[in-house]
């Protein structure tokens, strides 16, 4: 019994171990993702240090998808919708300058390459820059 109880304990240590590595895999990988990203970006982030936001990632966010409140197509997507309107999605704030958005009409979909500026008053500009529209195979 104490060998078996052993081998089970070796077996679980090993499993520990592997997981470990796994949790180490999984955090590089995250930390790589969010590098091009608002939040942490210290040097972007001190552009707004003297507007006083708590949240400048999320403040610009959600004016950004204020944007979509207008009838119709979003004004930023260059293209018509054709099961129903275009609507950013997904949003991710680069740095003080660019946000790169998804956006649908529910059965195509592309993305946005959106300049910004944060103005003294709150406001928010945006303008695009770049844009695609995938193309569906089926």
């Amino acid at each position: 019994m104490q060998e078996e109880k052993e081998s089970k304990i070796e077996k679980y240590q090993v499993s520990i171990e592997g997981l470990k590595d796994s949790i180490q895999k999984t955090q590089m990988k995250l930390m790589d993702m969010q590098y091009f990203s608002l939040e942490n970006n210290d040097d972007a982030l001190a552009y707004y240090d003297h507007l006083n936001i708590e949240n400048p990632t999320r403040y610009i966010a959600d004016k950004l998808l204020e944007t979509n409140e207008n009838k119709g197509d979003n004004p930023l997507i260059p293209y018509e919708g054709m099961e129903s309107d275009f609507k950013l999605n997904k949003i991710k704030i680069l740095n003080h300058k660019w946000i790169i958005v998804d956006f649908s009409d529910g059965k195509y979909w592309g993305e946005i390459l959106v300049k910004y500026e944060l103005k003294d008053d709150l406001g928010v500009d945006f303008s695009l820059v770049d844009h695609l529209l995938y193309t569906r195979s089926n």
